[in-house]
């Protein structure tokens, strides 16, 4: 867990992979999931962001939703991946792997002072 703000591009960037990630680990509902995001380092996603994310995989067929019956409470809805969305959740983690590996690469490489894109041009 860290109290580190991510930016919020990087965020909508990966924020659907993780959270197909968060539900592979078994049938669970939306306040879990933003509790098992935020437990794993990616902050506070509120509601307004985390539940249409998760009616638009609903509707693309990564998730299966059914209400379950609160205990004294209220009912939840209970997500749980399709093999559309454990495909998705493979494939698009491998995506982004190589993606954050290609990144931290050129994020690291050291380039001479003197090249081109670092050194002011001269006007004649």
């Amino acid at each position: 867990m860290t109290d580190e703000t991510w930016p919020s591009d990087w965020m909508r960037g990966v924020l659907g992979l993780c959270v197909l990630r968060t539900v592979a680990d078994g049938d669970t509902y939306g306040y879990a999931i933003a509790q098992g995001l935020e437990r794993a380092g990616l902050g506070t996603v509120k509601g307004g962001t985390l539940y249409p994310l998760l009616s638009r995989f609903e509707a693309a067929g990564l998730l299966e939703a059914q209400w379950e019956p609160g205990d004294g409470g209220p009912g939840r809805k209970h997500y749980r991946l399709t093999e559309d969305g454990h495909r998705e959740l493979r494939e698009g983690g491998a995506r982004w792997a190589r993606f954050a590996d290609l990144t931290r690469t050129h994020l690291t490489v050291s380039t001479p002072a003197s090249t081109p894109a670092t050194t002011p041009r001269k006007q004649p």
